[in-house]
């Protein structure tokens, strides 16, 4: 699967913004995130009050990420974020379902198997940056690129839509840190609606820092993460999914 990023933005950000105290700081972290999915997922043509949820089974996923931070007034710090989600369920449907140019009937059992990678490019200053808390304010490009699979158990039933775009959001993150312990917390997410569309990218976390020395840092993360994507005929699919769960995680900083 390849991808195709390229996220531009114009920022006016007051002088005063407080920017890395380093000539340049690397964040690398990954994150094993238990997933429960719930929603759906139709063609745009189908009436969505028609269309039934999967019962989508809960998986493990995986997330990583990485960040440089540079000391160079009015240019803003990048992160990079990967994820990749490969839900599967089924449904028994008690409506008609038409996907991909397929017709299933009413009480068959149809099985789904999907691939949803989810890069982000964020763009952000750092508003505020102490041994206490710091604020982060950008602008994140998330490229969305899905593969949907439904196919009927007892026939050769099978169609499979593919959608991708990317879409732009507002990103922010708080951190705070407790003195002389090593604990810290963290909320940080991405944001855009509009129409009948609508996209967010949650987290909050703990962390503790088992390792900070003044060559690198090792800290240790266990949060709670949400992804809800809610599509209006977006590549002739709509959506109304929803991933959320546990994760735990490590991050460097050097």
């Amino acid at each position: 699967m390849k991808y195709a990023l390229l996220i531009s933005g114009v920022f006016a950000i007051a002088p005063s913004i407080s920017f890395a105290d380093t000539f340049l700081g690397v964040y690398a972290g990954a994150q094993v995130w238990q997933v429960e999915t719930e929603g759906n997922f139709f063609d745009s043509s189908q009436a969505a009050a028609e269309v039934q949820n999967f019962n989508f089974d809960d998986k493990t996923q995986g997330a990583f990420y990485i960040a440089f931070e540079h000391f160079i007034p009015f240019v803003p710090n990048i992160k990079v974020n990967h994820t990749q989600l490969e839900p599967t369920g089924s449904v028994d449907l008690t409506s008609q379902f038409e996907f991909g140019g397929e017709t299933f009937s009413v009480d068959t059992t149809i099985d789904t198997e999907a691939d949803i990678a989810s890069t982000d490019i964020i763009l952000y200053y750092e508003l505020f940056d102490n041994d206490l808390f710091s604020i982060d304010l950008g602008l994140n490009g998330k490229y969305i690129d899905g593969d949907l699979v439904v196919f009927e158990q007892n026939s050769s039933s099978r169609s499979e839509e593919s959608f991708k775009g990317i879409v732009p959001m507002l990103y922010s993150r708080l951190e705070f840190n407790l003195p002389f312990s090593g604990l810290g917390i963290y909320a940080e997410g991405s944001y855009l609606s509009f129409d009948e569309n609508s996209v967010s990218d949650f987290q909050a976390a703990l962390t503790y820092d088992a390792i900070d020395s003044a060559a690198f840092d090792f800290t240790l993360q266990a949060g709670y993460r949400d992804i809800s994507i809610e599509l209006d005929d977006v590549d002739d699919i709509s959506s109304d999914l929803q991933f959320s769960g546990f994760f735990a995680g490590i991050e460097v900083h050097f």
